[in-house]
């Protein structure tokens, strides 16, 4: 928190830190004391010294209800860091996969999930078979705030600076390809930017998103490829191309891996982007927890063994 390092620790009660993560949460006097235990003469008396020392009133009244100050809205992400880490002071370390039933919430794209998953759950299942690993839904990155992420214990996202204050480490790289069904009829013309620009594509358009990424790149380049359906995940995309003549722009390593159930084809594409890099992220709060330690270990591992040689597309 910024404005201690002017201050006398020995003289700032630390309760004032949980009565006022109390109140920037319920933006409500009586909300916050029920919360942490307090009576509502001890909580206006906590807002108190909390306005003194901090200089701001951090709620105000608008109309008929409380409103937090920017001041206070400010300290709210730095705050709940603080006392996590407060709090992981006092939690006894260690960790025993062999005996833990802790549930680990991770947040993951699907057509990661459809790479990391099975790997991940091989490694730790002999190793920690009462550990369970909770896949929450992914939400698009304009609607994960930092703030919705903390409750989260690991995220992949292919956005470096998705998160920031978070911790990140490089999980694989990727590139693109052009999916199409076995037998499709211009399968291997595809290379070609005029039967390209011709095929039917499949737009994969996310939740938050107004087009497909692979679109706005394009189109940032003068290319404009003739969309027939847009779907909201890339695997209802494969699933799609798989039963047509569609084509679709997807991670190369989704295709690869889908390629014998549903019947795939990969080809290379006339113009490609960048490689893609998915990076693993995890909340400030996990950096020393040894069981958030020991799952990035094995989700760690599982990169490791995507980064390594694959064949190139047709």
């Amino acid at each position: 928190m910024m404005y201690i390092h002017a201050m006398n620790l020995a003289a700032l009660d630390l309760n004032l830190l949980v009565a006022l993560d109390a109140l920037l949460n319920d933006a409500s006097v009586s909300r916050a004391a029920g919360r942490v235990g307090l009576s509502q003469p001890a909580m206006s008396h906590a807002l108190r010294r909390l306005r003194e020392i901090l200089d701001d009133p951090l709620l105000v009244r608008v109309g008929p209800r409380m409103e937090l100050t920017p001041r206070a809205q400010a300290l709210r992400a730095p705050l709940k860091d603080t006392l996590e880490q407060v709090r992981g002071l006092f939690v006894a370390d260690g960790f025993d996969p062999a005996t833990s039933q802790r549930r680990f919430a991770l947040m993951i794209p699907d057509h990661v999930v459809n790479l990391v998953l099975a790997p991940l759950l091989a490694r730790i299942a002999a190793e920690a078979p009462g550990v369970r690993l909770d896949v929450t839904p992914w939400r698009g990155l304009p609607v994960i705030t930092p703030e919705f992420a903390r409750h989260v214990d690991l995220v992949i996202n292919c956005h470096p600076d998705a998160f920031p204050g978070f911790h990140r480490q490089r999980l694989f790289g990727d590139s693109d390809g052009l999916a199409v069904r076995r037998g499709h009829p211009q399968a291997a013309r595809l290379k070609r930017m005029d039967v390209f620009l011709k095929a039917r594509h499949v737009a994969v358009i996310g939740r938050g998103l107004t087009e497909d990424p692979i679109d706005t790149w394009l189109l940032a380049r003068g290319i404009h490829r003739a969309i027939a359906l847009s779907v909201p995940s890339y695997l209802q995309a494969l699933h799609a191309v798989a039963r047509s003549d569609l084509v679709a722009f997807v991670p190369g390593r989704l295709i690869g891996s889908l390629s014998a159930q549903l019947g795939l084809a990969a080809v290379s594409p006339p113009i490609q982007p960048d490689g893609d890099e998915e990076y693993l992220f995890w909340p400030t709060r996990n950096q020393n927890d040894p069981g958030s330690a020991w799952l990035r270990r094995h989700m760690l591992a599982v990169g490791r063994g995507l980064d390594r040689p694959k064949k190139r597309a047709a």
